[in-house]
């Protein structure tokens, strides 16, 4: 070993745990080579006698390390020789204003590649934070820009004359859905809601600024910027130069409130009545939840079950109704608290009856929805409902003391296995918390292990019409399976940067929009609202801007003959695009 003096000369070189290591290192030398007790080599180096016991040990058994292990080949941990070569060169050009994607591919093109996340660290490092957004069009459209970090042109209305003549977009079939927007008389619509908007924006704008995203299948709204800078068919929708960032749009989003989600569906619902896409008489409508799982520690939100997690989590409780006869959703709300969710069948029948003056005929939903009090409330009001019962201990004790001849059997209009159903039926059966009476069916052979147990109010449709009726209610979930599909429903951050009431509702419009685009088109009415996104809204195509109109001139398609076909109007005035004229062209 080498002498104590040599050790302790360099000792104040070494690192905490090195000093440590030599501490003790210099302890056994004096019990081992000086031959010291282990009270007296404890005393010169402040351990007790026991811990000298324990060193010696541990130094016998093996266990203690006194020696860092040989270092690996390679640069030291904690280093990073890539980084610190360029660190230099890194500071240089931010300070020329390029932003951190623009760096890492001038890096890249100097022969000194650095990831993006690299760059960003030596900023950070160097006490630089993130680039400024100026109104200026900077260097920020180069192609080596993303388009997340840097000075992107500010949104404005769409100056005509600055407009290209002829610009290719391979969205150009997402302006297929503006004759259905003039139909529904969009800018009416918002300006009856009382959207807010801008000096430069109008509130038309910014609504179909967001609804863009949805119709091109963007997920998130921090996405725009994928938009911004590769099609200029989604901000002629808009009827902007460029659309608004993310932060414009998530600052937007939450100037509105609920009333005005509210007051637009209305309008929304009022349009789709005239157009035959909901039914007004005799209508029948399938109500649902559905938790939209929130990827956060949020403490706000409270938590909800989830059923593709099959858990209770943090979420955002989110309500529809689907109209029966067209399979269209006239309503959303996402504003919702579980004090409150209970009543949002009454509130959908307050809507309804605002649209079209009636309550709903009958309202069909899961046993979950609501509860039996606010059952006895639809039926004081005058509305049939369909619903299913918990099945407690007391109801499955008499359910298994019915015998096969207390079944009648019913045979349903429809194809699969299960189409002869037993049935069980009462009539006077009173639930907890209602104030009446209702009628119950107990229903076997549906598939289920269990018996699905119905109750409802109305006493005139056979045991026939009411089972098939609740089975037409799984179509409520099919059509929310398809706007989280089609227009990403269900894509909540970490955070919940865009007001998610807002955003459902622009679900609402937007199957909206689909559906009637799908009526226009041969053999594609009950096609599903992405198909209708892939086969002809991200159909590529040429806009020619003229002076009065506009001429979207739509690339050959396996699908085009389709279009050639479709009911689209010849002509559309455009009311947000000072009544110019949109035309087609079939290439």
């Amino acid at each position: 070993m080498a002498t104590g003096s040599t050790q302790r000369e360099g000792a104040g070189a070494f690192t905490a745990p090195e000093q440590v290591n030599q501490r003790r290192y210099e302890a056994l030398r004096a019990y081992y080579v000086d031959g010291l007790s282990y009270a007296e080599a404890g005393a010169r180096f402040g351990y007790t006698r026991w811990t000298m016991v324990n060193l010696v040990r541990d130094h016998h058994a093996g266990e203690l390390e006194l020696f860092a292990p040989p270092r690996r080949p390679g640069p030291p941990p904690g280093t990073a020789p890539a980084k610190e070569r360029v660190r230099g060169r890194v500071v240089a050009l931010r300070r020329q204003g390029l932003s951190v994607y623009e760096i890492s591919t001038r890096l890249a093109a100097e022969g000194t590649p650095l990831n993006r996340t690299s760059v960003g660290q030596i900023l950070t490092e160097e006490g630089f934070g993130r680039l400024l957004r100026h109104p200026e069009p900077e260097a920020s459209i180069s192609p080596g820009t993303a388009g997340r970090d840097t000075q992107l042109p500010r949104a404005a209305s769409l100056d005509f004359a600055a407009w290209p003549q002829r610009v290719h977009s391979r969205m150009a079939g997402l302006l297929l859905a503006i004759p259905d927007l003039v139909a529904f008389d969009l800018p009416g619509l918002a300006r009856r809601a009382g959207y807010p908007g801008t000096s430069v924006i109008p509130a038309t704008s910014w609504l179909l600024s967001l609804l863009a995203l949805k119709l091109t299948a963007t997920r998130r709204v921090s996405h725009v910027d994928d938009l911004l800078l590769v099609d200029p068919a989604a901000s002629l929708l808009a009827g902007l130069s460029t659309l608004p960032k993310k932060s414009a749009l998530t600052s937007y989003s939450y100037r509105t409130s609920h009333d005005h989600q509210r007051a637009f569906l209305a309008g929304l619902d009022t349009q789709m009545i005239a157009s035959g896409l909901a039914t007004a008489e005799q209508a029948i409508f399938d109500l649902d939840f559905h938790a939209v799982m929130h990827w956060g520690e949020d403490p706000v939100l409270e938590k909800h079950y989830v059923p593709t997690r099959s858990q209770r989590a943090r979420s955002v409780l989110t309500f529809f109704a689907q109209d029966s006869g067209t399979h269209n959703l006239v309503y959303a709300n996402a504003d919702l608290a579980k004090a409150t969710q209970n009543r949002e069948a009454i509130a959908f029948c307050d809507h309804w009856k605002t649209v079209s003056g009636a309550d709903p005929h009958m309202l069909v939903m899961d046993q979950k929805v609501t509860t039996h009090a606010v059952l006895g409330e639809l039926d004081a009001r005058g509305v049939k409902f369909l619903t299913l019962r918990m099945r407690s201990t007391s109801l499955m004790a008499h359910i298994n003391t019915l015998t096969p001849g207390d079944y009648k059997t019913v045979t349903l209009d429809r194809a699969g296995k299960y189409t002869k159903p037993r049935v069980h039926e009462t009539v006077g059966v009173k639930p907890r918390d209602y104030p009446g009476t209702v009628r119950q069916l107990i229903v076997t052979g549906l598939g289920r292990d269990a018996p699905t147990v119905i109750i409802t109010n109305d006493y005139t449709s056979t045991a026939k019409q009411l089972i098939e009726r609740y089975a037409r209610r799984m179509g409520i979930e099919q059509r929310l399976a398809e706007i989280i599909r089609a227009f990403h429903a269900d894509a909540l951050s970490s955070t919940v940067n865009l007001n998610v009431d807002l955003d459902i509702a622009l679900c609402v419009l937007a199957q909206a929009l689909l559906a009637a685009l799908a009526a226009r088109l041969p053999g594609y009415a009950a096609v599903t609202p992405d198909t209708l996104q892939r086969r002809f809204l991200q159909t590529p195509g040429e806009i020619i801007t003229n002076r009065d109109t506009i001429t979207v001139r739509l690339d050959r398609r396996a699908y085009s003959p389709v279009l050639r076909q479709a009911t689209l109007p010849a002509a559309t005035p455009v009311p947000w695009w000072g009544n110019r004229t949109l035309h087609y062209e079939y290439a």
